[in-house]
């Protein structure tokens, strides 16, 4: 592990550990994640290639009861490190695959925190962890390596006006959360509902996405968050949508500035053929993307052979 946020670390000794486990790519998450954006893909069964980042699904677990913090994930100080600022929020990372994983397979996953770097930001503050996994197909080879950031800092101010929890209070369910507008762009609708279905889906207990009063008052938020992971997985979507995902070597998503709960969002392919290719997610009347993708293809898809070179 490389850097140190000792300053922000509670007095107790934490050592970083390599964590392994083996498990299940488990069809019923992924056939949840694909009811969830209910745009007429099928959901992959049994032996399929699991999409891009359906990882985050497939491969989720519950923690223990007795193990889960104040703000709903589990307690810092076993496999993360012990960090005293309030507010998680993931911040991004880059997936690269090399082959294939299949829905209902057994995989090794072996995941590290690899650094944890203290900054300081506009608000103040700020630690950023970096967690490495490489996750192996069931016969030993190399399928996955990942490396996700994730950003601890203070909470901020309480909200006076929470137009946005108004907002997502008083609209009604919007059902499939992407609408086709035109080429390559795509609306994005959320609702609390979606929310709870996604926290589900991947395991996540955090509860800025499903408990408002926790997300306004103490974290001071004007409303639900979206899931980082979520918008992440809905710009992938797209190319799904096209045909494509099943060609995609490498990934880099940077999630810019928060969603909230019934903000409406587009989706845009800003690049044409050029490789990387960006995909961005805006809120509406914004110039600045909130969520940023930028996306290497292979020639060969997983289902006609491995992206090993």
């Amino acid at each position: 592990m490389t850097g140190t946020g000792a300053e922000h670390m509670r007095r107790e000794p934490w050592t970083a550990r390599v964590r392994r486990t083996n498990d299940v790519v488990d069809p019923a998450p992924i056939r949840a994640l694909a009811a969830l954006f209910d745009d007429g893909l099928p959901a992959p069964a049994a032996g399929e290639p699991l999409p891009a980042l359906w990882h985050w699904a497939g491969l989720s677990r519950w923690s223990e009861s007795g193990r889960t913090g104040p703000d709903g994930h589990p307690v810092r100080g076993s496999f993360l490190p012990p960090i005293d600022l309030p507010r998680r929020m993931f911040a991004g990372g880059e997936v690269e695959f090399h082959r294939a994983v299949t829905v209902g397979e057994t995989v090794r996953q072996e995941s590290v925190v690899e650094s944890v770097a203290e900054k300081r930001g506009r608000s103040g503050p700020l630690v950023v962890v970096t967690v490495a996994t490489r996750i192996y197909a069931e016969h030993g080879p190399l399928a996955i390596t990942e490396k996700q950031n994730l950003i601890y800092r203070e909470s901020g101010p309480l909200s006076a006006a929470a137009p946005v929890a108004r907002a997502a209070a008083e609209s009604s369910l919007v059902g499939a959360p992407l609408r086709f507008v035109a080429d390559r762009t795509w609306d994005f609708v959320t609702d609390p509902v979606l929310l709870v279905r996604f926290s589900a889906v991947t395991s996540n207990t955090h509860r800025i996405h499903y408990d408002w009063p926790y997300a306004t008052l103490i974290e001071g938020y004007p409303g639900l968050l979206v899931h980082g992971p979520l918008t992440s997985l809905a710009l992938v979507e797209t190319l799904r949508l096209q045909g494509l995902a099943g060609r995609i070597r490498r990934l880099r998503h940077r999630n810019l500035r928060p969603l909230f709960c019934a903000e409406p969002a587009q989706l845009r392919h800003t690049g044409q053929d050029e490789e990387p290719q960006r995909l961005e997610m805006h809120k509406h009347g914004e110039p600045d993307p909130c969520v940023r993708l930028d996306v290497e293809f292979s020639d060969a898809s997983f289902e006609e052979g491995n992206h090993e070179p």
